[in-house]
């Protein structure tokens, strides 16, 4: 499989990023919500997006990934490593 294409967009939260992928995340469940690391070691993307410090929240539906960051990081610091992480995952 390719590797998936990751586009991502503000919300109306500054503190959080939508990271929509070209390929489902969720095929019939619910959506995934993780708020702290432990939480999310079951789960392979929430876990490799949580490695990135600055993350504080993870959400998982459908199509997109939504995380919110630390007030103290920029997105322009961030939004590199999610996406890496994203595509890592996936691939």
């Amino acid at each position: 499989m390719p590797d998936p294409n990751v586009t991502v967009q503000g919300t109306p939260n500054p503190n959080a990023a939508k990271f929509t992928v070209d390929r489902a995340l969720v095929e019939g469940g619910p959506s995934r919500s993780f708020f702290d690391r432990g939480s999310a070691q079951a789960d392979p993307l929430a876990r490799a997006i949580f490695d990135i410090d600055g993350v504080e929240s993870v959400l998982i539906a459908d199509d997109f990934v939504t995380v919110t960051k630390s007030t103290s990081l920029e997105w322009d610091q961030l939004v590199p490593l999610i996406e890496k992480a994203i595509k890592e995952v996936l691939s």
